[in-house]
């Protein structure tokens, strides 16, 4: 499955819209999403939600969509 990621890149700073910054990455789960991303980074996630139909059409129709593999973090 697909799954966006919204978050901030540090957990020092209260999350601000304007600094919120988007990953797309595979997994089996969102607890899998978090669970790596918690362990391998210092970023606060805002939010992780799977991307399924038109909603994963929409996203991949943005020149910023690229997957992202949770194994280079």
């Amino acid at each position: 499955m697909i799954y966006k990621v919204l978050y901030q890149k540090t957990m020092i700073q209260n999350p601000r819209r304007e600094t919120t910054e988007t990953l797309y990455t595979e997994a089996e789960s969102a607890i899998e999403v978090r669970a790596t991303l918690a362990a391998k980074t210092e970023f606060n996630i805002e939010s992780v939600e799977e991307l399924t139909g038109n909603y994963l059409e929409y996203e991949q129709k943005s020149p910023d969509f690229q997957i992202t593999n949770l194994a280079e973090f």
